[in-house]
């Protein structure tokens, strides 16, 4: 795997790594189709968005990292009970 590659599987960078799973396997499995996906498309755009926000947020405040870690999205999605997007 390249290094571009491996930048987009880390959980810690991509924090839509589920959501980029569940549209490319909806696309296989429609044997690419994108018009079958588009419930996924829109998912993934959602989960881009909303923590394109949270970084643009943080960046703001001057909180570091700016995209938080894997461990502080999964506490701050169980805080709000299910995902917002």
């Amino acid at each position: 795997m390249d290094k571009n590659a491996k930048k987009l599987r880390n959980e810690d960078i991509n924090p839509c790594l589920a959501e980029t799973d569940a549209s490319r396997m909806c696309m296989e499995y429609h044997n690419y189709e994108r018009d079958r996906c588009g419930a996924y498309f829109q998912n993934y755009k959602n989960c881009r968005k909303y923590w394109h926000n949270i970084m643009i947020q943080r960046r703001r405040e001057g909180v570091k990292p700016e995209m938080p870690t894997a461990a502080e999205r999964q506490e701050m999605l169980a805080a709000l009970g299910k995902k917002p997007y």
